[in-house]
């Protein structure tokens, strides 16, 4: 059993030394990978790569529900998200980290929900993230305590004119696996935090050929240490799960 799941996203493909495998199946079939359990710190988390171990999964092919549902079994019910994302503004450099505090879903043809047959249940999504998770990464000063996050389906970058159209709309980042993983998170009753890693200057905010998949790649390379080395103090801060949080309104 764990209490505190990561999912690791491109190019972070493990996390815990000395973890045991533990197969499991949902009623969404199987994880990407199994998850792997383990101490650390004292706390015991669950990791799963979201792409799987050897990246075989594109953001519109990853199972979402199965990935979350498995580590809900384990006795997870607080999530941290890290993944890759654009920048949709100047000032948000390659290698910054950022906290948002809202998305925009632009993906479809995904699975988005675990309510797919009756009875119909909807789900309170106005702040997506949990509140005290985020409260625990901004309290560490190394990263950006807030923006919007648009999702799109991927697995191609975007044009010119879309991430000028997303810049635009004062969004700060842009990624390919932020939904419907929130949103799943939110109706199984999980406290989801994301943890977003600029890899790049979106299309729009730069001259030049444009986002290339080996400078993304690259960049999360450089970052994920850092990225190890925050998650490691937030899992050490992380409070225990508040029933009156408001993450815990899912209906399961």
């Amino acid at each position: 059993m764990a209490e505190i799941g990561v999912i690791g996203g491109s190019g972070f493909y493990s996390f815990l030394p000395d973890a045991q495998t533990v197969d499991i199946e949902t009623p969404y079939g199987a994880p990407s990978e199994p998850p792997t359990v383990g101490d650390l710190d004292g706390r015991e988390i669950a990791f799963i790569p979201r792409h799987g171990a050897d990246h075989r999964f594109p953001p519109h092919r990853v199972n979402y529900r199965a990935n979350l549902w498995a580590l809900r079994e384990l006795g997870v019910r607080q999530v941290l998200g890290p993944c890759a994302v654009g920048s949709l503004r100047p000032e948000l450099t390659p290698g910054t980290f950022v906290v948002p505090d809202q998305y925009v879903d632009r993906t479809w043809g995904r699975e988005h929900t675990v309510y797919d047959v009756p009875p119909v249940v909807h789900t309170s999504m106005a702040d997506p993230y949990c509140p005290n998770g985020r409260a625990t990464v901004i309290a560490t000063g190394n990263v950006v305590p807030d923006g919007t996050m648009v999702v799109i389906n991927g697995p191609r970058f975007s044009t010119r004119a879309e991430s000028r159209w997303h810049a635009a709309q004062g969004w700060s980042v842009v990624g390919m696996t932020g939904a419907p993983e929130a949103a799943i998170a939110r109706e199984l009753a999980l406290c989801y935090t994301s943890i977003a890693v600029v890899t790049d200057h979106d299309a729009g905010t730069e001259a030049g050929g444009g986002v290339t998949e080996a400078e993304v790649y690259r960049v999360f390379g450089e970052s994920i240490e850092r990225l190890r080395g925050l998650l490691r103090e937030v899992i050490g801060q992380l409070p225990k799960p508040d029933a009156g949080c408001s993450c815990r309104g899912g209906a399961r």
